[in-house]
């Protein structure tokens, strides 16, 4: 069953999904993990989800400072 369209996480930003979701690809393509086309992760590994997930993290926090540092 694909949870894809069922997140609870709200965005504050409706109109950054765009943006959200080119920057899971880009961090997919540089971890080397597959995104499932259908939206089900059940076959993937909690260190594979984990990896992507922490790594699109660490992008928006990298992002967020430089927004505040004016760069």
């Amino acid at each position: 069953m694909a949870q894809g369209s069922r997140s609870s996480n709200n965005l504050v930003v409706p109109q950054a999904t765009a943006a959200l979701q080119q920057l899971k690809m880009e961090a997919a393509q540089e971890l080397g993990v597959t995104i499932p086309q259908d939206g089900y992760y059940g076959n993937y590994t909690s260190r594979e989800t984990g990896s992507l997930g922490g790594y699109i993290t660490k992008r928006l926090v990298q992002i967020a400072e430089q927004s505040l540092s004016g760069k």
